[in-house]
């Protein structure tokens, strides 16, 4: 099993900037591919950027241009950069990892709320 942990989370001013860290620990050699989901009250949730286990990234259209996801493999931590952050943006994140032989992990969440 993977087990997640999200960190970086808060109260940011729209406009602003926060970076998101998820530390994965336990099998982390059989994750296949992580990525950041949000779900924002009343909303399914949505995904935010993913990355596989040989760095190729994938990103919601929405926020390409201003959201920019990234790895320390060293650190078994993935990480969520967030820039130019608008009031949508708020709602809880999560990191989740995919297992090679299917399994599906989810992290606790983290909130982000941006005022405007």
């Amino acid at each position: 099993q993977v087990q997640l942990v999200e960190s970086g989370g808060g109260l940011v001013q729209a406009g602003g900037s926060l970076r998101l860290s998820c530390l994965a620990s336990g099998n982390v050699l059989s994750i296949n591919y992580m990525g950041w989901y949000r779900q924002a009250p009343g909303k399914q949730r949505e995904l935010v950027a993913g990355i596989t286990r040989d760095g190729v990234t994938n990103y919601a259209d929405s926020m390409k241009d201003r959201f920019t996801i990234s790895r320390d493999i060293a650190k078994n931590t993935m990480y969520l950069q967030m820039n130019n952050l608008k009031p949508g943006d708020t709602a809880v994140y999560y990191c989740s990892a995919v297992e090679y032989r299917g399994f599906h992990s989810w992290g606790q969440g983290t909130q982000v709320t941006v005022s405007s």
